[in-house]
């Protein structure tokens, strides 16, 4: 099933999704290997392709995972990083909602059909600035055109970073078999949505963050 979005359409409705992921509804292996097929054709820094993909649809390595990012998300949700906006901020006015959609998430991670773990060849723990830079430059445009091909598809994403806190990079790591000198970006939630209309998110001005020659 395709949406026959426009580009712009694509592109401004790509939501992270969490509270309208489709738990029962399985999500054909051809159908993510066809997002994937065009994740690839996204720029990658001297042509390296050093990603690698890795889709985990066993209900034990799920839950494995999810038991990972449920034990890290209580520890990031009682910190200050996780509400540091202050009233009269539009993300002040939107905290609330985007905490109780992120528990939702969390409470129900080990329900997705398919949990997908990007990662790049190279341990960029502590690396120059530029090697780091380079990498992402390299997956985190593939992993965006995985997701605006999935939203054509009428599938939902959420990128998530909370599994990788501490420890918790290693077990996923030790879970899924990951060798040394290979990075994870993140997990993401694959499932269809309930609903396929998705707004424009509410967004800062242009004033704030916008810079003309300088700062």
């Amino acid at each position: 099933m395709k949406l026959n979005l426009s580009a712009d359409e694509v592109l401004t409705s790509t939501r992270a999704v969490r509270k309208r992921l489709d738990f029962d509804t399985p999500v054909e292996r051809e159908v993510i290997e066809e997002c994937l097929q065009i994740a690839l054709q996204a720029p990658t820094g001297s042509n390296s392709q050093g990603w690698q993909w890795i889709m985990v649809t066993d209900p034990e390595k799920k839950k494995g995972l999810a038991d990972i990012y449920a034990h890290n998300f209580s520890i990031y949700a009682g910190s200050a990083k996780s509400n540091t906006y202050e009233p009269g901020d539009l993300r002040y006015e939107q905290k609330d909602k985007i905490t109780e959609s992120a528990t939702y998430l969390t409470e129900n991670f080990h329900r997705v059909p398919v949990i997908m773990v990007p990662c790049i060849m190279g341990d960029l723990d502590r690396a120059p600035t530029f090697q780091a830079a380079s990498a992402w430059g390299s997956l985190l445009p593939a992993v965006w055109n995985f997701m605006l091909a999935a939203r054509e598809r009428g599938l939902g994403t959420a990128w998530t970073t909370i599994h990788l806190i501490g420890g918790g990079e290693q077990q996923a790591k030790e879970l899924l078999g990951i060798p040394d000198g290979v990075t994870q970006a993140g997990m993401f939630p694959i499932a269809y949505t309930i609903g396929t209309e998705f707004k424009q998110a509410k967004r800062l001005p242009l004033e704030p963050i916008l810079h003309w020659d300088q700062w």
